[in-house]
């Protein structure tokens, strides 16, 4: 494999350009967390002609619903959630200027679509490593919908959290195309 890519947020059209599936990666910076509960609620507001809870353009989702922090700790497990019940609601938000997601398994036709369009990429993070995950989570903070619990809106601060690009903004998808091709010998 390939050396680790380091990028920060908030993401720019020329680092997300950089950017092929299986590439891996360390973020450092904010992300947004959001899961469909949260989503729904901020089409709903995109809908309307109403303002987000946080401004999107160059950020990332990381569709997760995290554990509650044990004492001493940012965050509890934080393992991402499966992907597909955003696509619904991602090509709206990368419209508006996201930049990434983060999350478990493939994603649908219109999101590759919108991220090939708009300079965007989508991430998958390792499920079943929730608590390392956490470990690269320093800062968490409550953004909104407090009511939804784990679903609430939260802006963590990471650092080299590790994801690996699978759908990129050039059409690439690690779900089709397979591994094996990117990798570098």
């Amino acid at each position: 494999m390939s050396e680790k890519k380091k990028i920060n947020t908030p993401l720019t059209d020329d680092i997300v350009a950089g950017l092929k599936i299986g590439d891996e990666v360390l973020i450092t910076g904010n992300i947004y967390t959001a899961r469909d509960a949260a989503h729904k609620r901020m089409v709903d507001l995109l809908d309307k002609g109403e303002k987000l809870p946080f401004e999107p353009k160059g950020q990332m989702i990381y569709f997760v619903g995290p554990s509650p922090a044990k004492p001493g700790k940012v965050i509890g497990s934080a393992g991402p959630t499966t992907s597909y019940r955003m696509n619904a609601y991602s090509p709206r938000m990368i419209e508006v200027g996201l930049k990434g997601m983060i999350g478990k398994g493939e994603m649908g036709p219109e999101v590759a679509a919108k991220l090939k369009e708009k300079t965007a990429v989508y991430f998958v993070a390792v499920g079943g490593a929730a608590a390392l995950i956490a470990k690269s989570i320093t800062g968490n903070e409550l953004i909104a919908y407090e009511e939804l619990g784990a679903e609430a809106i939260r802006k963590l601060t990471v650092k080299d959290f590790p994801a690996i690009v699978a759908m990129d903004c050039h059409g690439g998808n690690i779900y089709k195309e397979g591994i094996a091709k990117y990798e570098k010998k």
